[in-house]
């Protein structure tokens, strides 16, 4: 199982963010991660022991938590949940919002992974962003992390954001492979609804770029990473040899996890039969999930239990974003039925299109397939009806 720790909390919320977080609460500081040991405490007593075998710890921004408040938060995980297989922990900063004594508090905590939010390099992008920071700031913090000693550093990355050009675009890989990062995500903007960003589209204020030069953004990051040494393993996470990100493979792999914290979610194990897991969400409202904790409301968690069917077609969604794709043996494995006998047609008419192929038992997106990935997801959520309806139009 895998551990996620949520912190909610930011300097400034970002243009595009949609997350539960909050800017100007620390006064909710000390109470939150006294909520958060409380939650584990509980999850232990429902769940017995847990032995994580990765931990991330995202915002949000955590690197803003007092020193002696984070480490009060290692310290009470580390209490509650054997880390001795936990080969994996990861917590995310924000350039500027750590010290050099921050940073060898958390290593000593056990922390091994950094994953930083840069962005873009250019001053414009990141003001138009809403970010806090500049590049000579995300360039002291990153010199900082490799001085402390943490030997793996992700660089989260965005393009197609309004006014960036494919200049900007190359100029900020350059920055951040220079940078000697082992991990790269690199993320096209999604502008979600309610966000300024987003408003700012819809009003006209801001322009996207065309289809055409985002695709050629993707382009360059595909050529320009493997040229550094990086290979791509997933449709926006790039790595170098041995440090791929063992937390997201688990998430895209369907391995169970425990998320901890407001607007948290868990997927948990089911019955195996009717559900086959379920997942758990805590209020995403900071005050709603402290008073759920006080009152001990357990049942204001959302609950959603996945059957049979709904399974079977994550695993493809899930699978088809990872390079490698998914595997027919793994698909038996979890399901207990072919992968064929559910997906096979389907496949093998994505296959002719040139939007899938298959090697080994293994099948898998080509690149025609990761740029219309909603496309291929649709057809494969129809043969899944039609599958669920067996031939005589009841359902199996």
């Amino acid at each position: 199982m895998e551990l996620y720790v949520h912190i909610p909390f930011c300097i400034k919320k970002c243009a595009y963010c949609d997350f539960a977080s909050y800017p100007g609460r620390s006064d909710a500081f000390p109470g939150y991660i006294d909520a958060l040991m409380q939650e584990a405490d509980t999850r232990i007593r429902e769940l017995g022991s847990i032995a994580p075998e990765t931990l991330y710890i995202g915002g949000g921004t955590p690197s803003i938590l007092p020193l002696p408040l984070m480490e009060k938060l290692l310290e009470g995980l580390a209490l509650r949940f054997p880390m001795h297989g936990c080969l994996e922990r990861t917590m995310e900063v924000n350039p500027g919002t750590v010290t050099p004594d921050f940073l060898r508090m958390i290593r000593d905590g056990g922390i091994n992974r950094i994953s930083m939010g840069m962005q873009a390099k250019q001053a414009h992008l990141l003001s138009m962003l809403g970010r806090i920071h500049d590049w000579d700031t995300v360039k002291r913090t990153a010199d900082a992390i490799h001085e402390i000693g943490f030997l793996h550093l992700n660089l989260d990355l965005m393009f197609g954001l309004p006014g960036q050009t494919r200049e900007d675009w190359r100029e900020t890989l350059q920055a951040a492979l220079s940078l000697s990062p082992d991990h790269l995500s690199c993320y096209g903007l999604i502008p979600e609804e309610g966000t300024p960003l987003k408003t700012a589209l819809d009003k006209g204020t801001l322009a996207l770029p065309d289809e055409e030069t985002e695709r050629a953004m993707y382009d360059d990051a595909l050529m320009m990473l493997s040229e550094a040494g990086f290979a791509q393993y997933e449709i926006s996470n790039f790595a170098r040899s041995g440090c791929l990100c063992r937390h997201n493979l688990g998430y895209w792999c369907q391995i169970p996890y425990l998320g901890l914290g407001c607007s948290a979610a868990s997927m948990l194990p089911g019955d195996g039969v009717e559900c086959i897991y379920y997942r758990e969400t805590n209020p995403s409202d900071l005050d709603a999930y402290l008073q759920m904790m006080r009152e001990k409301a357990f049942q204001k968690r959302d609950v959603d239990r996945i059957g049979p069917r709904d399974a079977m077609f994550e695993t493809m969604m899930l699978g088809l974003r990872m390079t490698h794709g998914v595997s027919e043996s793994y698909f038996y494995h979890m399901h207990g039925t072919s992968l064929a006998s559910v997906f096979g047609e389907v496949l093998c008419e994505e296959e002719k299109r040139g939007l899938v192929t298959h090697k080994d038992g293994w099948w898998y997106l080509t690149r025609r397939g990761m740029d219309i990935q909603n496309t291929v997801l649709v057809d494969l959520m129809e043969s899944m009806e039609k599958w669920n309806a067996g031939p005589s139009g009841q359902q199996k």
